[in-house]
């Protein structure tokens, strides 16, 4: 089911809200005679549920033959990958990754939110749900400052919605990786490995999802530009600093967790040579009493100290006395 959005003089707000207010005409993209229309009266922006729906809601709500007749021919394009399509009349499509954090899991999931702007029509469609698109009401409602006017302030709601959620989903694995650092270098014995392998794999998957978006904001300068009198502009070039510095802080990220990676490998060897030292100290402790006492079991005749009457504590001495040289010996040199 189409959501649908309309800016008035108060700004944007859902078509829903207007009818209970008694403003029915507006839920249909149009000003009542009764209100007073802002400079973006009668812009739209219509939210779809899903991809396959976007043709068919952008033709729906009065978009351009031609605007819907490139939307379906580049279809493949921007449901497999980052995407920008320039339209017929100065519209615009743009398919862009979205990236959402689950911190139970340190699971990091990516999907794609697609733009149509056409005129005074706005159409968006985000898969999987990822919360982007209520993210990007969230901005339209509280009226933030966007560099553009009319329908275009959705996308530039949306642009800046997906570098705001790709930051925290930066500060999220980071925090991450700070708790991984912790549990490497605890005292206490972890096996960190798969949390390490994990997470290095999750900042791939953001990686990937940034890689492509920060290239679409150098695409949209020339459009965004000429509709925002080139305030845009600069505005753009601030979201593509903010894009590059969530990136280069993922693969400082990234960089840390190999240094942990050969860190815990380290501590795996050093672990394992002190398991063979301590190992090998109690087996020549142990060695000694029972040479003897595999000499006793032969069951000789002649042994001198078998007819002592204090031969057999002498041996028990001996053997104690030879033990205790011998493991403080290996405690002295670390083994044990």
């Amino acid at each position: 089911m189409d959501t649908l959005w309309v800016r008035t003089a108060e700004g944007w707000s859902r078509s829903d809200e207007h009818q209970d207010r008694g403003d029915p005409a507006l839920g249909r993209g149009r000003a009542a005679d009764d209100v007073e229309p802002g400079p973006g009266a009668g812009e739209r922006w219509v939210r779809v549920d899903g991809l396959e729906e976007l043709a068919a809601a952008a033709r729906r709500w009065g978009a351009p033959p031609g605007v819907v007749g490139v939307v379906r021919s580049t279809h493949g394009l921007w449901t497999r990958r980052a995407h920008v399509e320039h339209l017929p009349d100065g519209g615009l499509l743009l398919a862009a990754p979205t990236l959402a954090y689950d911190p139970a899991t340190l699971a990091v999931t990516s999907g794609r939110v697609v733009c149509l702007v056409a005129g005074t029509l706005a159409v968006t469609a985000e898969t999987p749900e990822g919360h982007t698109l209520d993210a990007v009401e969230d901005r339209l409602r509280s009226g933030a400052a966007a560099p553009a006017t009319g329908a275009w302030q959705v996308l530039a709601a949306l642009l800046g919605s997906l570098v705001t959620r790709a930051a925290a989903v930066e500060t999220a694995l980071g925090e991450a990786v700070a708790e991984t650092e912790a549990v490497v270098f605890a005292r206490t014995r972890s096996h960190p490995l798969e949390r390490v392998y994990g997470l290095k794999r999750e900042i791939a998957e953001a990686r990937r999802a940034l890689v492509p978006f920060s290239a679409e904001l150098s695409e949209l300068a020339p459009d965004a530009g000429d509709e925002a009198d080139g305030t845009a502009w600069a505005w753009l070039r601030r979201l593509e600093a903010a894009v590059e510095r969530v990136d280069r802080r993922l693969d400082a990220h990234d960089a840390l967790l190999g240094d942990l990676l050969s860190v815990h490998l380290a501590q795996v060897t050093l672990r394992q040579n002190e398991d063979q030292r301590r190992i090998s100290a109690w087996a020549a402790i142990g060695a000694l009493p029972t040479l003897v006492a595999s000499v006793y079991g032969m069951n000789f005749q002649h042994m001198p100290e078998l007819a002592w009457t204090y031969g057999y504590g002498l041996v028990l001495v001996v053997l104690a006395t030879s033990c205790t040289v011998l493991y403080r010996r290996f405690r002295r040199s670390g083994w044990l």
